[in-house]
């Protein structure tokens, strides 16, 4: 038998694909999205962008902007008890409602 693989993307086959008609490069303007301290935004990950991707724990959680660093963001996330800071680009974040 073969090892399993234990890579960062494991098990991620379906939450990391687009639909067939999304294939493709995302919109530029995602890049360039501005996000103020303490914005709500939602961390939908996009697949064809590899640079500055979150864990997949972390696709379709809530969190809040702390900072900016560098061209990133620092979020806050609620993991149950626990408080999350992660460093995500903008290209996988989405402004809350």
């Amino acid at each position: 038998m073969v090892k399993a693989s234990k890579g960062y993307r494991r098990r991620t086959r379906s939450v990391m694909q687009k639909r067939a008609r999304d294939r493709g490069l995302s919109p530029i303007t995602r890049m360039f999205q501005k996000f103020a301290v303490g914005d709500k935004v939602n961390v939908n990950i996009d697949p064809s962008m590899h640079k500055g991707q979150p864990h997949v724990r972390f696709h379709g959680k809530t969190g809040t902007v702390v900072r900016m660093q560098g061209s990133a963001y620092l979020l806050d996330i609620r993991m149950g008890d626990m408080m999350k800071q992660i460093i995500v680009r903008p290209e996988h974040l989405r402004k809350a409602q």
